[in-house]
């Protein structure tokens, strides 16, 4: 299974990046933006992007979604912008790959 949204393994974990929108309606994904390596996940979050709430919604949404503790969720890059850089700590870039996966068709059926 493959999905539109490219995500890596690194020494670190599995890596992918994400486009959020904060103050959004409430917090769900909202597609993929980009091409190829260039791919990111959009995420719409209900936080405002106001003293690292944002940033705290979006670790919460991500640990539900991939079923991991938020301490394996680290924002890596982009803190204070909307583009960030993802790591999974103690996943492979297959297994966060397809729950992504499921997670953008499910989305694309609400």
């Amino acid at each position: 299974m493959t999905t539109l949204v490219a995500v890596r393994d690194t020494q670190d974990g599995a890596t992918f990046m994400v486009r959020v929108t904060p103050r959004a309606s409430r917090t769900a994904i909202a597609g993929v933006t980009g091409e190829g390596i260039d791919a990111a996940l959009k995420i719409a979050l209900h936080a405002p992007p106001i003293e690292g709430r944002a940033n705290t919604a979006l670790i919460e949404f991500l640990s539900d979604l991939l079923g991991t503790t938020r301490s394996e969720i680290e924002i890596a890059g982009g803190q204070h912008g909307r583009e960030k850089r993802i790591v999974v700590q103690g996943r492979s870039a297959t297994e966060v790959a397809a729950t992504i996966e499921k997670a953008l068709v499910a989305a694309e059926k609400k």
